[in-house]
């Protein structure tokens, strides 16, 4: 699989990044970050997050991925893939910068590696997660490039960073 892919990611303090199937909080000000950057683009899912998304189906503007062993599941909007190879395969005619990782766990788990960039929202609260971003702060292949100033929203603080993959150039 081509490098240079692109993870998103919002994380709280812990690097969680869910709870019971959803986002831990919803920032309008995070929300419209990652449309910002992944409107025109593709993005690459786990089953279980397009499961999370309003009615199940692929966000509006962008090539759907969704990863899953199930072969008979299906999502508006998406295409299914089952094997890494299939997913190498779409991928490799795609512009590197054009493509984002979204999620779940082990999506994110699965891929980091092979991001050369990872726009990670920083929530500074702890917000009980039971699903966790790999912390790229203890990642000594990352570091932080980029770093907003701190927005607050709704008495939430939080930061825009981009974590950059030194073994990727």
């Amino acid at each position: 699989m081509g490098e240079n892919m692109n993870l998103i990611v919002a994380v709280d303090e812990k690097w969680g990044i869910g709870r019971d199937g959803d986002l831990l909080t919803h920032i309008s000000g995070d929300l419209a970050y990652f449309k910002e950057k992944t409107t025109g683009k593709t993005v690459v899912m786990g089953r279980k997050t397009i499961e999370s998304m309003p009615n199940g189906r692929g966000l509006p503007n962008r090539k759907n991925y969704v990863l899953s062993r199930n072969e008979n599941f299906s999502a508006e909007r998406c295409e299914i893939i089952h094997t890494d190879e299939e997913l190498d395969n779409l991928l490799k005619n795609i512009k590197e910068d054009d493509i984002f990782i979204i999620g779940g766990e082990s999506i994110y788990k699965k891929f980091y590696k092979k991001c050369s960039k990872c726009y990670v929202t920083k929530i500074y609260e702890d917000l009980n997660a039971d699903r966790f971003m790999v912390n790229l702060d203890e990642d000594e292949d990352f570091k932080v490039t980029e770093k907003s100033e701190i927005h607050e929203e709704n008495g939430i603080r939080y930061q825009f960073l981009v974590y950059e993959n030194k073994k990727i150039k």
